[in-house]
């Protein structure tokens, strides 16, 4: 997707955070670093602190305490721009407004703002980047489509678009495969690994699929009512142990005997059907 020589190797690290709303505390102490090449994987129940960590990572929620760290020196010390830190940190939000009078092509290039200048100018790479985002997206063939004609699952890979020309070092995405089909979200996942694999790209990601997570992340994250439950390599985080305190449902844990990927299966009352014998039939 980027050069090599375009993302410089980074880690972008939140230590001790402590992060709320009107006062309330939702994550408290959380530590969390991502790092050049590596994906990491965000999970937990609803209301864990998920987004919220994400968000603080983007510098959209300021900590209450805590410190935010870009390579060696914090943020602040840093004293970037919006515009600025735009070019090194995107996030893709679980939600975006819908425009309406604007093209695909459009949209995608307001990824580029922070590389450009007054009056859009002052960008020689953008139309090579913007078309490579539509390319990897599949939504080349959309590019004059207005945007408010598309579908959910259409409409998510243009703003990841948007995301992906903005060429940027660290790439957070809150629940990128909502909306998409079967098809496209095993895509966006491969997507995902190829952008750390090949450009050098940290990437922090939301997922609510645990098997996902397992097969994309270099380290899994696993919250719950905002604090970090556990964090390091799939295989250590996703136990049945773990997953069965943390969502309060009894979740089993298996690895699949010809790929050896990890799988895992929550248990309730209809998802797993066991038969009962009927009084007096054959055994």
């Amino acid at each position: 997707m980027t050069t090599a020589s375009a993302v410089p190797a980074t880690r972008i690290e939140g230590t001790g955070l402590d992060l709320g709303y009107h006062g309330r505390t939702v994550v408290h102490g959380a530590d969390l670093a991502l790092r050049s090449g590596r994906v990491t994987a965000l999970v937990g129940p609803n209301g864990s602190g998920k987004s919220t960590l994400l968000r603080a990572l983007a510098r959209l929620h300021r900590p209450d305490a805590g410190t935010l760290c870009l390579g060696d020196r914090t943020v602040d010390a840093l004293a970037m721009s919006r515009r600025d830190f735009a070019r090194v940190v995107t996030l893709l939000a679980q939600s975006r407004p819908t425009p309406t009078g604007l093209s695909v092509a459009d949209v995608v290039g307001f990824g580029r703002h922070p590389h450009r200048g007054r009056w859009r100018a002052g960008d020689p790479d953008g139309p090579a980047a913007v078309a490579r985002a539509m390319a990897v997206t599949r939504v080349a063939e959309l590019a004059d489509r207005p945007v408010d004609e598309l579908s959910g699952g259409q409409l998510q890979r243009v703003w990841l678009a948007s995301c992906l020309a903005q060429d940027s070092a660290v790439l957070l995405l809150d629940e990128p495969t909502t909306f998409l089909d079967l098809r496209f979200q095993v895509e966006m996942l491969d997507m995902v690994r190829d952008l750390a694999d090949d450009d050098g790209v940290a990437i922090g990601v939301v997922l609510h699929d645990l098997d996902q997570a397992a097969g994309v992340a270099d380290e899994v994250v696993l919250l719950a009512e905002g604090r970090v439950r556990a964090a390091g390599p799939p295989a250590d985080v996703l136990t049945a142990e773990l997953l069965t305190e943390v969502y309060g449902i009894r979740i089993e844990v298996d690895h699949d005997p010809r790929t050896g990927a990890l799988r895992t299966r929550p248990v309730g009352r209809h998802l797993t059907r066991v038969p009962v014998p009927v009084p007096g039939g054959s055994s």
